[in-house]
């Protein structure tokens, strides 16, 4: 079965500084040594890079080619994809809304989840709570 990582992991994947590191790191190195089919969508590529190299985020933010080189020892294995929204998008995504009726902060993690479903992506390593409230997904935290 094809997984995703959530930004917080890789973010937590990349702050030396914080507890959950090293268990993120972990994780990440899971999912790079492969060979399962691991995905890496545009959402949380971007999110990841704004929020660490972001100096009010972090006292010290990662420098841009630094951030840039995390995803890109990601994104050039062979068993890692990168894909963005196919036709029927937006019905996927209605579908999303539909079952949990995500507003606010909820609207992003709403856009990934359909992202999964139009890619058959059955799990998200993520530590953010909110993804249980949508179905036909499996949510693992890695720091339970």
């Amino acid at each position: 079965m094809s997984v995703t990582v959530d930004v917080n992991v890789l973010l937590y994947a990349s702050d030396v500084a914080s507890p959950r590191h090293e268990r993120a790191r972990q994780v990440v190195e899971r999912i790079a040594a492969g060979p399962d089919l691991a995905y890496l969508f545009w959402p949380t590529i971007m999110a990841y890079l704004r929020i660490a190299t972001h100096p009010a985020i972090f006292d010290r933010p990662l420098a841009l080619g630094d951030a840039t080189g995390n995803i890109e020892a990601l994104i050039s294995r062979p068993h890692v994809l990168t894909p963005g929204e196919q036709d029927a998008f937006w019905t996927t995504y209605r579908s999303v809304v539909d079952d949990a009726s995500p507003t606010g902060n909820l609207v992003p993690d709403a856009h990934l989840v359909a992202l999964m479903r139009q890619h058959d992506v059955g799990t998200i390593w993520t530590h953010d709570r909110d993804f249980r409230r949508f179905g036909a997904i499996n949510v693992s935290d890695p720091f339970a």
